[in-house]
């Protein structure tokens, strides 16, 4: 197999502590094992609490579903961190809207995680080629996806549970996990037996 680079996600919401982080290594994880070297997973905050750690709730809910929240330390989004990304999953509509007013010529690869992981249940991807290619080649399906398929907004955002009861850390796991389980459940499903 002849491997294009890496296919970049980016995941963005405010501190960077807790939702992106999340996000970040759920999908590091599940890709590291299924697609080795196919994909980079990054991601930064709106708002960050710059140098922090993963939110320790929170990186006990990382160890909980089988990811590592050590080494991590949290990043201000910026351009250049914009820059070169192939899909920018957003935890609301509005970190969604902050991304784009940055780097405007990422409209079409920017969509919050629920939005997505519910839209690219709906496309097929191309087996024939390797991950990168395919998820470069998938996101104009997913972008036409979005146009014919609209829903209601209110679904499209994850809870900040940041200095907030347990109740609303279970509640921010309902509303992430299931879009990065769809995700990666998209890519085990449409991969080419010979690209395992």
């Amino acid at each position: 197999m002849t491997m294009d680079t890496p296919f970049r996600i980016l995941a963005v919401c405010t501190g960077n502590i807790c939702r992106s982080p999340m996000v970040e290594r759920l999908l590091q994880s599940s890709f590291a094992t299924i697609a080795p070297g196919e994909f980079e997973l990054s991601s930064a905050g709106t708002g960050a609490l710059v140098g922090a750690p993963i939110d320790a709730q929170v990186a006990g809910l990382v160890r909980v579903f089988n990811g590592n929240p050590e080494g991590f330390r949290a990043r201000q989004l910026s351009e250049g961190i914009l820059s070169n990304q192939d899909l920018i999953l957003t935890l609301t509509r509005e970190h969604r809207s902050r991304a784009i007013e940055m780097s405007p010529s990422l409209l079409r690869k920017t969509f919050t995680l629920r939005e997505f992981a519910r839209v690219l249940a709906t496309v097929d991807g191309d087996q024939s080629l390797d991950g990168p290619r395919r998820w470069r080649a998938l996101l104009p399906k997913v972008v036409r996806a979005r146009s014919a398929h609209p829903s209601d907004p209110s679904h499209d955002d994850v809870v900040d549970p940041y200095r907030r009861p347990d109740e609303v850390y279970q509640q921010m796991v309902r509303e992430l996990v299931p879009s990065v389980q769809s995700i990666v459940a998209w890519e085990l499903e449409h991969r080419s037996p010979r690209n395992d």
